[in-house]
């Protein structure tokens, strides 16, 4: 482990545990967002129903709700490198039964076995962040923790710039199929990097609480941390209100006028945004109003949501998402130092999960509740009225999470 001197970017990334974690992070992150983009279009080509992407989101959210809190139990409890390489083996079965099912070499047809598929996806990808935060305190100090955070944004929406644009050209120049060997690929490549990393794991505990205690103390611990809660609820109902991404190829069908190349298009631009926010943030780390710049982030988030909604130009509609895509970017590296600065080592796969949950509250259900909305209220006042809602959001944030409004990270160190 590096020393405490040692916080520059250089330093960082010099080091051999954070580079194969973060190996690890990219690898995974391009072969769940393939999957992602090449399942949206291979469901919508089906059935040419906004609903149906929808049921994505719930498909994957519902085991994932059953299986996080207990993800992260057991990262707390076993050794999380090992247990990383079995999250990732899942990983590589979900991409390779979607091939099968591309190719038709299984007996089943329809959409089910699809979202059969995607189920599995949500189990496994419960443990995958977990892993990452659990092990990222371990192969840095906490004086690297701002620094990291940064590259570790840049790295994961990096994989969400490359991995919808690779799915896309995927899909659109080969076929599904291909696209899903890729993801498999992609998945094999993050458990070798798990493979190689070499990380001293936290002794196990003297005693193991009963599991269910256990987790409800890592749930009190949440709950009773204003800045830690109302960050990870801002986020949560911003991105549950505000999501546009699930309905990414229902606009390209039916209002843009573009193919699956141009859905890739459209889904990285987010991810370009948080790019971009990241590289800066890991050379000029927030501080200082931490907590104003993250509550203004998420009020530009809602007015691109709107400005997305009212776009009918394909190039105007992947610029509002670039900014989009950075408003979101500040978000994701304050929440995620916050996350590492106030948890303690021993509690970090059980909060750690606690966040997954809020974040797939946000993003699956999300998307579920986007493709609801859309069919009762149409597509672009669905929206354009969810983009209003997250505005609602941060001003009630704002006014009931005072430490969170007032936080400057040094706080914390």
């Amino acid at each position: 482990m590096a020393t405490a001197a040692d916080s520059s970017t250089g330093a960082i990334l010099r080091q051999p545990g954070f580079a194969h974690l973060l190996l690890y992070r990219i690898a995974s992150m391009l072969s769940y967002q393939i999957v992602a983009v090449t399942v949206g279009w291979h469901i919508y080509e089906i059935t040419r129903n906004p609903f149906s992407l929808g049921l994505i989101g719930l498909a994957e959210v519902l085991p994932f709700f059953c299986v996080a809190p207990f993800a992260g139990y057991l990262v707390d409890h076993l050794p999380r490198r090992r247990l990383g390489m079995v999250a990732i083996a899942g990983l590589i079965l979900t991409a390779v039964i979607l091939c099968a099912v591309a190719l038709g070499w299984l007996p089943f047809k329809g959409v089910w076995p699809i979202y059969a598929a995607i189920a599995l996806t949500g189990m496994v990808r419960a443990f995958l962040s977990p892993i990452y935060n659990a092990l990222f305190a371990r192969v840095l100090q906490r004086s690297q923790f701002a620094h990291g955070a940064g590259l570790g944004s840049v790295v994961f929406q990096a994989g969400m710039v490359i991995g919808p644009a690779l799915g896309g050209a995927l899909v659109g120049w080969g076929s599904k199929g291909l696209a899903y060997a890729v993801a498999a690929v992609m998945a094999a490549i993050a458990l070798a990097a798990l493979a190689r990393l070499k990380v001293e794991e936290p002794p196990p505990p003297a005693t193991r609480a009963p599991i269910f205690s256990s987790i409800a103390e890592g749930a009190r611990f949440v709950l009773s941390n204003q800045i830690m809660l109302g960050a990870m609820a801002l986020d949560m109902f911003s991105v549950l209100l505000g999501g546009v991404v699930a309905m990414l190829p229902a606009f390209i069908h039916d209002i843009l006028l573009h193919g699956p190349e141009g859905l890739g298009i459209l889904r990285a631009a987010p991810a370009l945004g948080s790019i971009c926010v990241g590289l800066w943030l890991a050379r000029h780390p927030l501080h200082r109003n931490a907590g104003r710049t993250l509550l203004l982030a998420v009020a530009g988030f809602g007015l691109c949501v709107i400005g997305f909604g009212l776009s009918r130009h394909f190039w105007l509609s992947a610029m509002i998402l670039l900014f989009y895509g950075a408003c979101d970017g500040v978000s994701v590296v304050v929440r995620s130092t916050i996350l590492q600065l106030a948890t303690p080592d021993e509690m970090r796969g059980r909060v750690s999960s606690i966040n997954g949950i809020f974040i797939s509250s946000s993003n699956e259900l999300g998307a579920f509740y986007g493709g609801s909305m859309a069919r009762l209220l149409g597509l672009v006042p669905a929206v354009v009225i969810g983009g209003f809602a997250v505005l609602g959001v941060a001003g009630i944030t704002a006014w009931k999470a005072p430490l969170l409004r007032r936080l400057n990270l040094r706080d914390l160190q």
